[in-house]
């Protein structure tokens, strides 16, 4: 039974303030974040890392260990996975990129005789003809007058990426000392937050914070070792079928299977072109070996990673993830990207909240009480014991 209370004009126009005051903290916010984007690239990942240490950090702490200790432990175990990985990949991709330096006139070579002869043949279009030599000559030297131009936007460019490389540099610096920081004070910053919020929302704002904790955790941490476990599969699959480039192609498409299917695509891509190049035309061998390795790896992350690893607790359908990763990137740059799914995940949290109390409303049940029966429930079932209600009256 549902009360209903008429609200004074008074009230209600003191409830759109104060609703008008949370939009006004979220519009600057978001505002914020856009422009000091570029900054807020160590501070999220430091944020992140520190996040993800937090629990066993917590658990070592429970079993009698100072915070400080367990935090020192817990971020040294962070550098020497980090130091141990960058031990084992580096010389390997090294020899890996050395190979593929060393191919690129093999890969010119295929691309301007085979390739593109090839698609001229299909599409009628004059593509080798575009790129020779006389040709680019004299389009340069029509072009001539807007030649300082082009110089001084290239310079710019250059000047920009200076800049940028100088910002990397010192964000990887910033990185673990501020992945320390984190890690160290996570509880009391938590504590912090915990006590700003309003005290009549405590007990929904603790529930939404924990579930969306839960959500975050299963997500990020699972979906990291089914990254790793990905990179592992077609990387040794690639290296065992005989692909040179294997390993280089292994660990790029495990690296950025987090996008649903753009590993995946990434890497059959860039393993069937190699696989050409490499075999000097069309080995069937090679080439179905390469399906093969991308059709086991997707069959185990489909069917045994991401089930037993990541599970559904996301709830976030893979569109989904494709589109926040994009808007993240489109309206806040490389930072959006790495709050996209974070971000989707605590909204996704909260529209099932949102759900919920909509559907205890008055506004979906109606002036009068009914029984909301769940999707589960046979309507055979309900139509039986419908039908011996009188009876049984």
């Amino acid at each position: 039974m549902s009360v209903n209370r008429e609200e004074t004009p008074g009230q209600e126009i003191a409830l759109f303030l104060r609703q008008l005051k949370w939009l006004v903290v979220v519009a600057a916010s978001l505002w914020l974040i856009g422009l000091l984007g570029p900054i807020l690239t160590p501070f999220v990942l430091g944020a992140l890392l520190g996040w993800l240490g937090d629990p066993l950090a917590d658990r070592l702490q429970r079993r009698g260990l100072s915070r400080n200790l367990a935090v020192g432990l817990v971020f040294g175990a962070m550098v020497l996975v980090v130091v141990l990985a960058l031990l084992i990949l580096v010389p390997l991709l090294e020899r890996q990129v050395v190979t593929l330096i060393e191919s690129a006139p093999t890969y010119r070579d295929w691309i301007l005789q085979t390739a593109l002869p090839w698609l001229e043949q299909k599409t009628g279009l004059d593509l080798v003809g575009w790129l020779d030599t006389e040709r680019l000559t004299e389009w340069v030297k029509t072009h001539w007058t807007q030649a300082g131009g082009f110089a001084a936007t290239v310079f710019g460019y250059l000047s920009r990426s200076g800049v940028a490389m100088l910002a990397w540099v010192a964000n990887i610096v910033l990185l673990p000392i501020l992945t320390f920081y984190f890690l160290r004070d996570w509880d009391m910053l938590v504590d912090r937050v915990a006590a700003l919020v309003p005290r009549d929302h405590l007990g929904t704002v603790t529930r939404l914070a924990r579930e969306s904790n839960d959500v975050l955790g299963a997500f990020l941490r699972g979906q990291f070792v089914v990254m790793i476990a990905l990179g592992l599969i077609y990387a040794i699959g690639l290296s065992l079928v005989g692909l040179k480039l294997g390993l280089l192609i292994g660990v790029i498409a495990g690296f950025i299977s987090f996008i649903p299917y753009l590993g995946a695509t990434t890497g059959v891509v860039l393993a069937l072109v190699a696989a050409l190049v490499q075999s000097q035309g069309f080995d069937l061998q090679l080439l179905v070996l390469v399906g093969v390795v991308f059709t086991v790896g997707q069959m185990l992350e489909s069917y045994v990673l991401t089930p037993r690893i990541v599970g559904d607790k996301i709830g976030l359908h893979p569109m989904a993830v494709i589109f926040a990763i994009m808007a993240g990137g489109q309206l806040f740059g490389f930072v959006g990207m790495l709050l996209a799914l974070p971000v989707a995940a605590v909204a996704n949290v909260l529209l099932r909240f949102a759900k919920e109390r909509y559907r205890e409303s008055d506004l979906y049940t109606g002036e009068h009480a009914v029984i909301v029966l769940d999707s589960y429930v046979d309507p055979g079932t309900v139509e039986q014991v419908a039908s011996r209600e009188p009876e049984q009256s």
